[in-house]
């Protein structure tokens, strides 16, 4: 397959064959531009459950809405604060807000709204904090309202806010339809500043390394013109329904794409300038280039691919929804990595190097370098070095189990967004249970009513469930009077064919916080104990659980499961994958082991920083399978790289010297790879989500230790350790 794959590329360096690609390149950009829409169009944010929709919580949410169905979609808070307390001037203005809600001047979209200027005024006193500085106004959206609309809709009732007279008032909105809005908000403008600062980071970096102009500029055209076609599938994909088109997984692509093209582009016109040397005519010497660098690339790409595949054996929609954007992405990058890159360089020929233009038969200078230096002090000592690696990688190791992990999207919004600000403000003022309530779904069997005697032992449930510790209320309360027939049940109680109840649960913590997640867990574990004791046969009645904190206990559920899995599968295939490339079991292992240990230190420095030096107390739950995806993959490339030209020079000189020759000539064209692709993740840092600015930081600090500590010197003196007694071995042929 090598084989056909080099007589394939070998015309990317071919003067036909250089144009004629190139052209087709830019003609399919211009074409796709004109017709297909971008991916900004369709993408969106994915939300937190399984593909499947078949938790716990989601399949309680399904009941919820069979049993009680309601024409309300995303809930709204609306929060009214002042430091002193809101006055009965401010209470005025907030009564004039009441009444325009639910005038025919309100947006369309508003389905219902709390009626505060109908209330009388003892009543309305009770909605206020304790402390009198604090209201929490609710509303309700459409159903089915589309992201886009509901940004809209608060928009205008912000603006309507802001005619009030509420001096030193703080308003936020914030609850579900506030985050909707505000992550509209924040990625309206983010992918043009973090593609303009990855550009321009990249041109600085380049100008700075080989100090040519050309060699800055060339990547970056390539990359555009590659963006162009990825941003035009991926918007198709969307506007056509092929796949869910993340707007997260769209800003971290936009990174990716510009390193690895970048990274390709090194390695190619690195050799290409080798072989420049060696020939006159510039088509030749770049055949010569893509023949011997297109089967890291071919690997290289392969690896990534596999480890993005691997996505989609995830449940959890985030994760899962990464798997696609990725994958087209990667396709389309590999395919211009071994034709549009070498056909561009051959076209440009020797000028693109300017004003260090190679000269043919010129001889290599006789200065070592830095690598070359390296590579010998590696190969005097490669024991020492090998441990001394080791422990400093097993110090960041030892970290891992303390990381503290947070399930809080909020968290990663900024301190000033307004759903963060609003929440936070609730949480300061109200109880926090009361934030996002539990909803409890008794259903009984289809052939069974919930009668006078059924409701006995509801009563008898809700009293186990209120003496729980963890559990502040339940309501609305069953009475004796109920139980007698000398009450009417509550409104929304019990279902239209009587056969469940609705009830709401108040814990006592805050309902992300890890005690509220591990108290649903107890109830689903008790649910059948619970049920017994009631009076209630567990097999003809069952308990649903919804709510946020439900959720996020299958949420934690799910990434558990899908870290498992994604990790032993990305493992597996890309030590397949290896050693197919080495041709041994042994050194893809070795390549492997010392990416799983990089990856698993980085992480625990990572903690470190983020704990004792930013002051952190958790970080997202997110963070170690992203990381541990495009580390992994990414970290492999450069050994692919290393290993390639090590085993192409053991075919003419020992294995020990092959070591040395092979680190020395690739470690500087790596170790500028390696510079630049940590810097572009870096550019995640301007990202106002601090999920994206913590993957970004993780990302360019396992980069930078992989690309100096763990392919410039552990993986070479590892290499010589292995190979001590068989320094004449040769590598067989290819």
């Amino acid at each position: 397959m090598l084989r056909s794959l080099r007589k394939v590329v070998k015309y990317s360096g071919s003067s036909k064959g250089a144009k004629i690609i190139v052209a087709v390149w830019l003609v399919l950009a211009a074409v796709m531009t004109l017709i297909a829409p971008g991916s900004s169009d369709y993408s969106s944010s994915s939300t937190e459950g399984s593909i499947n929709e078949d938790t716990p919580s989601e399949i309680a949410s399904q009941k919820e809405e069979q049993y009680f169905p309601s024409d309300k979609g995303l809930t709204g808070l609306l929060v009214f604060h002042k430091e002193g307390g809101l006055s009965k001037k401010d209470r005025r203005q907030i009564t004039n807000f009441s009444e325009w809600v639910h005038s025919s001047k309100r947006p369309e979209h508003i389905e219902s709204a709390l009626p505060y200027h109908t209330f009388p005024s003892n009543i309305q006193e009770k909605m206020y904090s304790d402390d009198r500085t604090t209201l929490l106004f609710n509303f309700a959206l459409e159903k089915d309202l589309d992201s886009d609309a509901a940004h809209e809709t608060l928009a205008k009732m912000e603006e309507e806010i802001a005619k009030l007279d509420l001096p030193d008032t703080q308003t936020e909105i914030t609850g579900p339809a506030g985050i909707s809005s505000d992550t509209i908000e924040i990625f309206q403008n983010a992918d043009f500043i973090l593609m303009a600062a990855t550009v321009l980071l990249i041109f600085v970096l380049l100008i700075i390394i080989y100090r040519s102009p050309l060699l800055a500029i060339v990547p970056l055209v390539i990359a555009g013109i590659v963006y162009q076609v990825v941003d035009r599938v991926l918007g198709l994909a969307g506007k056509n329904g092929w796949f869910s088109v993340d707007g997260q997984a769209v800003s971290i692509m936009t990174v990716l794409l510009f390193a690895i093209l970048t990274d390709y582009s090194l390695f190619i016109f690195s050799r290409y300038r080798e072989e420049l040397k060696r020939h006159t005519s510039k088509y030749d010497a770049m055949k010569e280039a893509i023949f011997h660098v297109s089967e890291p690339i071919f690997f290289s790409g392969g690896t990534i691919l596999l480890a993005m595949l691997t996505l989609f054996t995830a449940v959890f929609k985030p994760y899962h929804h990464f798997a696609p954007v990725f994958s087209t992405a990667i396709v389309i990058i590999f395919l211009a990595g071994l034709t549009l890159i070498p056909s561009f360089f051959a076209l440009m020929g020797r000028r693109t190097f300017w004003p260090s233009v190679p000269k043919e038969n010129t001889e290599e200078k006789s200065k070592k370098g830095f690598w070359e230096k390296a590579a010998l002090g590696v190969s005097r000592r490669p024991r020492v070095i090998a441990i001394v690696l080791l422990l400093f990688l097993i110090i960041g190791m030892i970290n891992v189990p303390s990381i503290a992990y947070s399930f809080n999207l909020m968290k990663s919004f900024p301190e000033d967004m307004s759903s963060r600000a609003g929440f936070e403000l609730l949480e300061e003022n109200y109880p926090p249970g009361q934030l996002a309530p539990v909803h409890v779904i008794l259903e009984s069997d289809s052939k069974r009513v919930i009668d006078q005697e059924a409701l006995a032992h509801i009563k008898s449930l809700q009293e186990m469930l209120a003496a729980n510790e963890d559990i502040n209320s339940v309501s609305p309360r069953v009475t004796s009077e109920m139980v007698e027939g000398k009450a009417d049940l509550m409104e929304n109680f019990l279902s239209e064919k009587k056969n469940a109840v609705k009830m709401q649960l108040i814990l006592d913590h805050h309902p992300y916080d890890a005690k509220s997640i591990n108290a649903i867990e107890t109830l689903r574990e008790e649910e059948n104990s619970l049920l017994r004791e009631s009076g209630l046969p567990p097999d003809q009645y069952q308990l649903h659980l919804a709510g946020q904190t439900a959720d996020q206990l299958d949420i934690r559920s799910l990434n558990v499961r899908d870290m498992v899995v994604v990790f032993s599968i990305v493992t597996a295939l890309l030590c397949i994958m290896l050693s197919l490339q080495t041709k041994s079991f042994k050194m893809a292992a070795l390549m492997m082991g010392t990416i799983l240990l990089s990856y698993t230190a980085v992480l625990g420095f990572s903690w470190m920083i983020f704990h004792y030096i930013i002051g952190l107390e958790s970080v997202s739950y997110r963070l170690p399978l992203y990381t541990f995806v495009f580390m992994v993959a990414l970290g492999v490339d450069y050994n692919i790289m290393l290993v390639a030209r090590i085993r192409e020079e053991a075919e003419k000189i020992p294995w020990k010297e092959a070591v040395i020759r092979g680190l020395g000539l690739t470690g500087g064209v790596i170790s500028s790879a390696g510079v630049i692709l940590a810097a572009t993740f870096s550019v995640l840092i301007t990202q106002p989500l601090q999920e994206l600015y913590l993957f970004g930081v993780v990302m360019a600090l396992g980069i930078l230790m992989d690309t100096f500590l763990i392919r410039g010197m552990l993986m070479p003196a590892l290499l010589i350790v292995i190979h001590k007694d068989k320094e004449d071995e040769i590598v067989e042929e290819r």
